[in-house]
């Protein structure tokens, strides 16, 4: 069985389907076993599906307007 440490660097390439086949296997075996892995699991999942929703809203046009702004002082 792998380490929790390993078990967690690999939880998002885990997540995003990245990972190697033998890498699946050896995640999935440790979680089987490891409540504290499943938790952070649980938690990378459910952040990673905030962050993808959160990078599909429209930003408000106050908040485009200020960025816009910003970019056009930093580019000279």
């Amino acid at each position: 069985m792998i380490s929790c440490a390993k078990a967690v660097q690999q939880l998002w390439e885990y997540l995003d389907g990245t990972s190697t086949q033998a890498d699946r296997v050896l995640i999935e075996e440790h979680l089987k076993r490891c409540r504290r892995c499943c938790g952070e699991l649980e938690f990378a999942h459910e952040l990673r599906a905030f962050l993808v929703d959160a990078a599909h809203e429209d930003l408000p046009e106050d908040v485009l307007r200020r960025l816009n702004r910003t970019v056009e002082e930093l580019d000279p």
